[in-house]
C-alpha cells in the first residue's frame, strides 16, 4: 500500500494525521511485511485514529472490532443464525433425509460473519481494527493468535477460510493489562505518547481551521501544564481539539485564567481534576467567572 516511510508521511498528513518518523516507518513495515501493528499508549494519543488515517490514505475499507470484557468467538469471528436455521428446519419437505437437512442449514447462507471473518474474507483493501485489545479475556486473545498467524480461520461445518487478501492489521492497547508474549511476537510494537507541544500545536492548526497561531500555542502549553498534573485523567489529543473549537465557538482569541476556568469541562472530566488544576493554576472560582 505504501511505497516508502515518506509515502507514509505524505498521505497520512493529507488526511491531517500527522505522523512522526518513527510511526511512518513502523506502519510502512508493517505493511511491507505483511505483519499486524500493536499500538499501544495511554488513551487518547492517537491510536485509533492511527488505523483510520491508514485506511483512508489507502481507499481501503476500516473493519472494526471493538473488544471489552466477554467478547466471545460468536461476536468476534462469527455465528450461526440459529432463527433462520429453525425456519428452514421447519419448512423442510417431510420425508427429507436428515442429513440432507443438516448439510443445507450450515451452508453459507445461515452464517453471520463478525469482524474477523469478515476481514479475513475481503478481497478488496481492508484495515482491520482490533481496538483496545487490552480489554478482551485470554479465550479471545488464544482465538486472535490463530487469525493472526496464519489469516485464516477454521469453521467446522465449511472447512477453512483462509485470506487471498490480507488485512492491514492494527491492534491498540491501553496497557491496562499485559498482553501475551505469543501476540507480541506477531506483530510488530509501536509506543504512542502524548506529542511534544509542537507536534500538537500543528495537529491543532491542521485540524481546527480558523484558530490562529498564538491561540494554538496557549492552547498546547495550557494542555502541557495539565497532563504534567496528577490527574485521574489527562486531556487526549481529541480533547484538545475539542478545547480549540470550543474557544473558536466562543469567539475568545485568547487562552487567559478566565477563558480557562469557564471551559475547564472540556478537557477535564473529573471533578477532582478541576479541583487540582483550579489549585495549581490558580485560577478564578466559579462564582467569580
Amino acid at each position: 500500500m505504501f511505497a516508502s516511510p515518506d509515502d507514509v508521511r505524505t498521505r497520512l498528513a493529507a488526511g491531517n494525521y500527522l505522523a512522526d518518523g518513527h510511526i511512518a516507518t513502523t506502519v510502512f513495515l508493517a505493511d511491507a511485511l505483511g505483519k499486524p501493528l500493536l499500538v499501544e499508549g495511554p488513551a487518547g494519543v492517537g491510536k485509533t485514529e492511527l488505523a483510520k488515517a491508514v485506511a483512508q490514505a489507502t481507499g481501503a475499507e476500516l473493519i472494526r472490532l471493538q473488544c471489552y470484557e466477554g467478547l466471545d468467538e460468536g461476536r468476534a469471528l462469527y455465528e450461526w443464525n440459529y432463527r433462520k436455521q429453525l425456519l428452514r428446519i421447519q419448512a423442510t419437505p417431510e420425508g427429507q433425509d436428515w442429513a440432507d437437512t443438516h448439510d443445507d442449514i450450515f451452508g453459507d447462507e445461515f452464517l453471520l460473519a463478525r469482524p474477523l471473518l469478515t476481514a479475513i474474507r475481503r478481497t478488496e483493501p481492508t484495515v482491520l481494527l482490533i481496538d483496545e485489545t487490552d480489554k478482551t479475556d485470554v479465550e479471545v486473545e488464544g482465538l486472535l493468535l490463530e487469525v493472526l498467524s496464519d489469516f485464516q480461520v477454521t469453521i467446522p461445518e465449511l472447512g477453512t477460510v483462509a485470506a487471498t487478501r490480507r488485512p492491514f492489521v492494527v491492534l491498540t492497547s491501553n496497557a491496562t493489562r499485559e498482553l501475551s508474549e505469543a501476540l507480541k511476537r506477531r506483530c510488530l510494537y509501536l509506543h504512542l505518547d502524548y506529542p511534544a507541544p509542537e507536534r500538537e500545536r500543528e495537529i491543532v492548526l491542521a485540524q481546527v481551521p480558523g484558530i490562529t497561531e498564538a491561540l494554538a500555542e496557549q492552547l498546547v502549553r495550557t494542555i502541557a501544564t495539565l497532563r504534567a498534573l496528577d490527574l485521574k485523567k489527562s486531556p487526549s489529543i481529541a480533547e484538545t481539539l475539542d478545547w480549540a473549537r470550543t474557544l473558536l465557538a466562543l469567539q475568545s482569541d485568547a487562552l487567559d485564567e478566565e477563558a480557562i476556568a469557564r471551559t475547564l469541562g472540556v478537557v477535564l472530566k473529573h471533578v477532582s481534576d478541576q479541583t487540582r488544576a483550579a489549585k495549581e493554576l490558580g485560577l478564578p472560582t466559579a462564582e467569580s467567572v
